[in-house]
């Protein structure tokens, strides 16, 4: 990274404080903001060198941040935070322009190597490292706690997921199980 600060924005202040310590203690000079409109002011003031950005946060969502984060710097390098449900918004920000996504609870090397996008290696249960997974596999975890939160109704999960049952058979179709 460069001597630019890195802005994190996270309306949950023990994430963003715990996550901010952690990156700074990597080296990294961080600017928190705990919404939108802080975001943007801090982004108005100078020069940054990426941003983290939370997808679900009260006002301004993440998703609606980016645009406004690159009409002011649209060389930013931007890195959506993204908790338990939202794989659909992370692509929906990538699309508007966000270079990478990390899953939450994320840690600083997980931000990092999103920013700089480094994979990193992720352990398995064995204790071999993998790579990282595809965006598609992650749509597909996700699906499967969804499906497996409602005991495996498709229909349920379908609407918690905010698409049609017979999307939702689509995409379990297009990534059957592994065996």
């Amino acid at each position: 990274m460069t001597a630019q600060p890195m802005l994190l924005v996270d309306d949950d202040e023990v994430f963003r404080e715990r996550l901010a310590t952690a990156l700074r203690q990597r080296g990294q000079e961080v600017v928190t903001a705990s919404d939108g409109e802080a975001a943007m002011q801090a982004a108005g003031r100078g020069k940054l060198a990426a941003a983290v950005v939370d997808l679900r946060m009260p006002g301004m969502s993440g998703t609606e941040l980016v645009p406004h984060l690159l009409s002011l710097q649209p060389e930013l390098r931007i890195v959506v935070l993204t908790g338990y449900g939202s794989i659909a918004s992370a692509v929906e920000a990538m699309r508007l322009g966000a270079h990478n996504y990390v899953s939450k609870p994320a840690d600083a090397d997980d931000v990092l190597a999103a920013v700089t996008g480094e994979a990193r290696p992720m352990p398995t249960a064995s204790g071999s490292v993998s790579p990282p997974p595809t965006l598609a596999r992650a749509e597909w975890e996700h699906i499967q706690r969804i499906l497996a939160d409602t005991g495996g109704n498709v229909s349920e999960t379908a609407r918690r997921l905010g698409i049609t049952r017979r999307t939702l058979q689509l995409k379990l179709k297009k990534y059957p199980p592994r065996v």
